[in-house]
């Protein structure tokens, strides 16, 4: 598949959104002052029963930036963008924006979408790689908002169809390819052509790894499962772009971050500061760190990475950067229009050409029974056995 977006310059012609009248920006939230971030740590922790006073130690992460997460004020950044590429295109598509664990809350948004008449909803979430964190506990938190529309006797609840994983989006990855070209340029010219990358996700438990995606892409010892996979191709991709811009082949390895669970649970890595002080004692040279399990830099970019791992690079005197995440890039606007559009056609009953880079191809767009299974049995929205078809 080409590497150039399939995006239209002329305007999309009307009805090509059909069936959706909606587009839904789906995301984690995050806390915008000192007196959310406990409420929302106990929101995000919620049933783990952890004690209110372990919840104020995890939290100075966030009291060291004011309180305020980052990540709401990315996802209005990125609404803008959306909404901004949709209108320069004639796509007349409202796009409405919803969180798991804060202020705009998912059920609020939904039953505005309802009383707004919207009875065909298309969701990006900001998540681009199957797991169960980024793909069916979304689909979850969906079926929950639909079940509390319905218990206050909403009569006609809308259809919610989230879009396809979108890693291998070009939208996704070009601007991640500038980013660590960026990157490279910024460290001193003597350790530029030695720089390792390292490229950089979040950590999850080795069980929930094994178990993401379909059933036929689930492993078995901590191999990793879809997520591991699609996050390798990603990185592959990059590094031989990297490559064929610079004439010079860097290695790279996919590391992990921000793991946050019991010691005894197994968790995928290495952790990017152990990774750091490996590569320090093997005479790498620079490093650059690729956040490409990010979307944008949120709370666990700017503390994992531009704070912890930073100072952990300068204590053992290693030259470190960090490539941008792609945010709001123009590019990913694009790209979402871009699924909006396949996603509207395939469920016309049109052929559609889906853009995909690397060698997994284009994710599907239904999960099926037992991709990324659930911790307990709950009903999820948005895959072959919705609830709410």
């Amino acid at each position: 598949m080409s590497d150039q977006l399939r995006a239209p310059e002329a305007p999309v012609a009307e009805g090509l959104a059909a069936p959706y009248d909606a587009l839904l920006l789906l995301s984690f939230g995050g806390p915008e002052g000192p007196d959310d971030v406990v409420p929302f740590l106990e929101n995000v922790t919620r049933g783990r029963g952890i004690p209110r006073e372990r919840l104020k130690e995890v939290g100075q992460h966030y009291f060291g930036f004011g309180g305020v997460s980052p990540i709401n004020g990315q996802n209005r950044e990125l609404l803008e963008a959306l909404r901004g590429d949709f209108a320069e295109h004639g796509l007349d598509l409202p796009v409405y924006w919803g969180n798991r664990n804060w202020a705009p809350y998912l059920t609020d948004v939904m039953r505005e979408m309802a009383a707004d008449g919207r009875r065909r909803i298309a969701v990006l979430a900001t998540s681009a790689y199957a797991s169960y964190s980024g793909c069916r506990q979304y689909r979850e938190n969906l079926a929950d908002a639909l079940a509390a529309l319905a218990g206050e006797g909403v009569a006609e609840l809308p259809k919610v169809d989230k879009l396809r994983h979108y890693f291998n989006h070009p939208g996704f990855v070009q601007p991640m390819i500038d980013g660590v070209l960026a990157a490279l340029e910024s460290l001193p010219g003597e350790v530029r052509g030695g720089a390792r990358l390292a490229f950089t996700t979040h950590s999850i438990p080795t069980a929930a790894a094994d178990a993401s995606g379909p059933v036929e892409d689930h492993t078995e010892g901590g191999a990793g499962g879809a997520y591991v996979k699609q996050h390798l191709d990603v990185a592959r991709v990059i590094a031989d772009a990297v490559r064929a811009e610079t004439g010079t082949e860097l290695p790279w390895e996919l590391v992990y971050q921000s793991r946050s669970g019991a010691p005894h649970i197994p968790w995928l890595e290495p952790d990017i500061c152990d990774h750091l002080e490996a590569l320090h004692e093997a005479g790498a040279p620079a490093v650059v760190m690729v956040p490409i399990g990010f979307v944008s830099d949120h709370m666990e970019v700017l503390y994992d990475l531009d704070t912890e791992a930073t100072a952990k690079a300068a204590e053992l005197g290693l030259p470190v950067a960090r490539s941008a995440t792609v945010g709001a890039d123009p590019r990913f606007a694009a790209a979402v229009r871009d699924l909006v559009l396949e996603r509207a056609a395939a469920e016309r009953g049109e052929s559609v050409e889906r853009c995909a880079l690397g060698l997994l191809g284009a994710s599907h767009d239904l999960c099926a029974v037992g991709c990324c299974p659930a911790r307990g049995p709950r009903p999820a929205a948005a895959g072959v056995d919705s609830p709410y078809a």
